[in-house]
């Protein structure tokens, strides 16, 4: 009986041993599943600590110092490994240590602060003309910087969401901002820094989730190192930054990271993709139809519009009775077979007098942060609303409803689809107008099949041309690719104001008189600043610049390459371009030319 008791037990005893240990094994085996987020979060702690560290030593060594140049390479090669959680979790901060040299106008106190961060002390370092006590000062800004986006990666802790918008905006960032000399105008590091950018991708990846992909999907995991490997090695065949292939290096090498990545996303599980961001984090790259969330960038009254109220928008938008004389329509200015521009220097007003500026285009209006030349305007439903209320244009009020179009009764049911009845104020008009010039967008032009890969037809000069935009004719930092306009990446919070000195007439002797954005707060920096337009469909839209002073792409060409107006002799102490000339010779313009005319797209007709 004892020996039985005894040996039942045993018996129990290991049982209950074996249960136990398996649900250990089982439980150890789950928590080493688990994504390895801390080792990745020590990744980006570890160097923006060391990009802090390479700024004191490049305090003490002084901008002429034998090792300045090296030391500030350190520094940027660690603010680079750190750069995709930092300015993640601060976006502001993370632009200003890592931003254009320009000073920056605060609207809330008007107060100019002096440009620093890190493209400031390249400045500082290579082209010297400083005091030491303010390459001082410049140093400790930007630690300062730094050490706010070190104290963000310390409490706050990286996690799948994190991961993956910090990932691939920075992918952004190598395409947009990297490899066209954005980041480092003067030292021209930023194809170097592509190794840097891709080689920390891959170890934060294998550290964080790669085992997880491995058990999943061992293919996409070696083909994403792969293709890494490739595009490192590519850049090793030739770093130079003006002879670098930036079209091949993209589309053949980039663009099947990017796919990878999106891949990886999936496949993890471990996050899905939101619509509150600009990016489409489904879209296999950053040149489809679909890359870009027009919701982002669309006040939130009036986000997701229903098919009818596009409808009723796409007939708002040629209905001349919305104006007070029943003269003008949003299409007298923007024609669809003009690409919704009209062709000329500037249209006229309800008075029959020309406008103050050339008409833009319509299409990828959208995606944009500031309307009108001036930027006067924060949105797309501000812009429609002040061309109602302005007394040469609409002359209309936003509250009033004019019942002039319901002449027309086919807009009885087309209110009453969109908006469950006829608005008695204009601003269901406007949202309705707004809603169908949001759908504008073309995105099918033979840059971007060609860059998607749907087809293979780029000329060796069209080719040529991409490389000089992105490269040695600096228009890509201005334009940013690849919706070429001057929206901000990644983040796109703001589009960019330049002042470039446009002439009076096309002889380029005379400053043209328009103050542009200087009308807001009167202040000095901003004379003559207008908003950076995007260069889509610009074969289709002369004539150019906010005045219509150029007739030709040649002769806009030739104004970039003189050095705009400052490089013609203008006194424009604020130019935000480079006054030096750009030294472009014959060939090289017309393949610039050749470029520009690739990015016309057909796609966008009117079915009105």
């Amino acid at each position: 009986m004892n020996t039985s008791f005894s040996t039942s037990l045993l018996l129990i005893c290991s049982l209950t041993f074996l249960l136990f240990s398996c649900k250990e094994q089982k439980q150890e085996y789950v928590d080493n599943t688990r994504p390895n987020w801390e080792t990745a979060q020590n990744f980006y702690l570890e160097n923006i600590n060391n990009s802090i560290a390479y700024l004191d030593s490049l305090e003490r060594e002084g901008s002429q110092g034998e090792n300045a140049k090296k030391l500030f390479k350190q520094a940027r090669i660690a603010f680079k490994k750190a750069e995709p959680f930092a300015s993640y979790l601060n976006p502001e901060v993370g632009h200003r240590a890592n931003g254009p040299a320009l000073p920056i106008y605060k609207e809330d106190n008007g107060k100019i602060l002096n440009p620093v961060g890190l493209q400031k002390i390249e400045e500082s370092i290579y082209e010297g003309d400083i005091s030491e006590e303010e390459f001082g000062y410049e140093i400790r800004i930007t630690k300062g910087l730094l050490v706010n986006l070190q104290k963000n990666i310390k409490k706050r802790e990286l996690n799948p969401k994190r991961f993956f918008v910090a990932t691939h905006q920075q992918l952004f960032r190598i395409i947009s901002l990297g490899i066209s000399g954005f980041d480092t105008p003067i030292s021209h590091l930023g194809i170097e820094e592509t190794i840097v950018s891709l080689e920390s991708l891959q170890y934060v990846y294998e550290e964080a989730i790669g085992f997880l992909i491995q058990s999943k999907n061992t293919k996409l995991d070696q083909e994403f190192i792969n293709n890494i490997a490739k595009a490192i090695d590519f850049i090793n065949q030739n770093k130079d930054f003006e002879s670098f292939d930036r079209f091949t290096f993209i589309r053949d090498y980039m663009n099947p990271i990017t796919r990878n990545w999106v891949s990886i996303r999936k496949e993890s599980g471990l996050w899905e993709a939101e619509d509150t961001f600009p990016f489409n984090f489904n879209a296999p790259t950053f040149f489809e139809e679909d890359s870009f969330n027009v919701a982002y960038f669309t006040p939130a009254t009036n986000r997701n519009p229903s098919k009818k109220q596009i409808a009723l928008g796409e007939k708002l938008f040629f209905e001349k009775n919305l104006s007070k004389k029943k003269q003008m329509s949003c299409a007298t200015c923007h024609i669809p077979e003009k690409a919704y521009a009209d062709g000329k220097v500037s249209n006229l007003d309800n008075t029959a007098h020309p406008l103050l500026r050339n008409t833009p285009t319509l299409i990828n209006s959208v995606f944009q942060k500031s309307f009108f030349w001036d930027g006067r305007s924060a949105n797309l439903l501000d812009q429609i609303a002040s061309v109602f209320t302005n007394k040469n244009e609409f002359d209309s009020g936003v509250h009033e409803f004019s019942n002039a179009i319901l002449q027309d009764t086919t807009y009885v049911k087309l209110f009453k689809d969109a908006y469950g009845g006829v608005s008695n104020r204009n601003t269901d008009v406007i949202r309705a107008i707004s809603s169908y010039i949001a759908t504008l967008n073309g995105f099918s032009s033979k840059f971007d099949k060609n860059m998607r890969g749907e087809e293979n037809t780029f000329t060796a000069e069209e080719k040529k041309g991409f490389n000089l935009f992105m490269g040695k004719a600096l228009c890509a930092t201005c334009h940013f690719i690849p919706l070429t306009n001057g929206t901000v990446p990644p983040f796109f919070k703001e589009t960019e104001k330049e002042v470039i000195g446009v002439p009076e007439t096309k002889e380029n002797k005379q400053l043209d008189d328009d103050l542009g954005f200087y009308w807001k707060f009167e202040e000095e920096l901003h004379r003559g600043m207008f908003k950076t337009p995007t260069v889509r469909n610009a074969a289709g839209t002369a004539p150019y610049m906010h005045n219509g002073v150029y007739d030709t792409l040649e002769e806009v060409m030739n104004f970039y390459n003189l050095g705009g107006g400052g490089g013609m002799g203008f006194d424009l102490e604020h130019q935000t371009l480079p006054f030096d000339e750009l030294k472009l010779n014959n060939e090289e313009l017309n393949s610039l030319i050749a470029y520009v005319k690739t990015l016309s797209d057909d796609s966008i007709e009117s079915t009105y």
